[in-house]
């Protein structure tokens, strides 16, 4: 139940300013929200809250100074705090590595609840939390990364370093591969050309990805005056509608391949490149998993705008 529709945080007692906005959004239910007014920007409010009451919280400005700062702070509904598989990937590898060896698409699908997860792959939504649980179980092997601890510019030179370069460097391996097979083998397999063409389309669109991230995104998790948090949302969310026309390009590369299946008089070249393209899908999904379900939701934050 809320207490007060606005609370004037300059009012208050300093010592008692945190724990008084602590009881307020404490005390609301489902749905409701209130507002504060301050004299300066409570971001750092903002990172206490999610550090101590999880990111089921609306944060929105709607007065940015330079006199007041004006946030409606408050409870989504509980409809809209149904946990994602992107979410539960993003928290424990072990669970990511059971969505994986079912075929759960936790990275382009990753705003899936559990109960579209499972039916996509023919389970039940029991059945499926009793696998995940059931992992909690298992070591995990070696030292994990714990990304969603990393500060996100460190993440986003990560992804850039790691999975970027890997993109560069393996695209064009697989391009030439792929039409060089294709040549020899065109005439038993001529699925191959197609598929030579699908992958030149593909990755010449993922590299123009891959240039609008680092100039435009990636500066912006280093420093906040780069962008608009309205432009970081918009940008965002092109990225994704991206990291979505991706991951139906993978679809179309296995339908083509039949899942990377391979001929009874395949070459060497024929094995290496279904190997390669492959391992580039899973580090490719990897790549949009840490993202989509971390960067992305982490940078928005900082920016005071929760994710969609």
């Amino acid at each position: 139940m809320i207490k007060s529709p606005l609370l004037e945080v300059f009012n208050i007692e300093p010592r008692l300013k945190h724990p008084t906005i602590f009881d307020h959004f404490d005390a609301l239910d489902s749905g409701e929200s209130f507002i504060i007014k301050n004299d300066h920007d409570p971001k750092p409010l903002y990172y206490q809250l999610l550090g101590e009451r999880g990111k089921d919280l609306i944060w929105n400005y709607l007065e940015s100074g330079p006199e007041y700062w004006q946030v409606r702070l408050g409870k989504p509904l509980e409809s809209e705090t149904l946990e994602t598989v992107g979410n539960i990937a993003a928290k424990d590898i072990r669970k990511a590595e059971v969505l994986k060896q079912l075929g759960v698409d936790f990275c382009c699908g990753g705003k899936q609840t559990l109960k579209e997860a499972a039916h996509s792959v023919g389970l039940d939504e029991i059945e499926l939390r009793r696998r995940l649980n059931q992992s909690e179980e298992l070591p995990i092997a070696g030292p994990p990364l714990n990304f969603k601890d990393w500060d996100i510019d460190f993440l986003s030179d990560y992804i850039k370093n790691i999975h970027h370069r890997y993109v560069r460097e393996k695209g064009p391996i697989i391009q030439e591969l792929a039409h060089k097979v294709a040549d020899v083998h065109a005439q038993q397999h001529p699925e191959l050309v197609s598929l030579a063409k699908e992958l030149d389309a593909f990755l010449d669109d993922l590299y123009l990805h891959l240039d609008k991230e680092e100039k435009q995104l990636f500066p912006a998790t280093k420093n906040e005056q780069e962008l608009t948090s309205k432009q970081v949302d918009q940008l965002i969310q092109f990225l994704i509608s991206e990291h979505e026309d991706s991951g139906k390009e993978l679809q179309q590369l296995r339908k083509i391949t039949q899942n990377y299946t391979l001929p009874a008089n395949a070459c060497n070249s024929y094995t290496s490149l279904f190997s390669q393209i492959e391992s580039f899908e899973s580090d490719l999904l990897q790549h949009i998993h840490l993202e989509n379900n971390i960067l992305f939701p982490k940078l928005l934050a900082s920016y005071g705008v929760q994710m969609n």
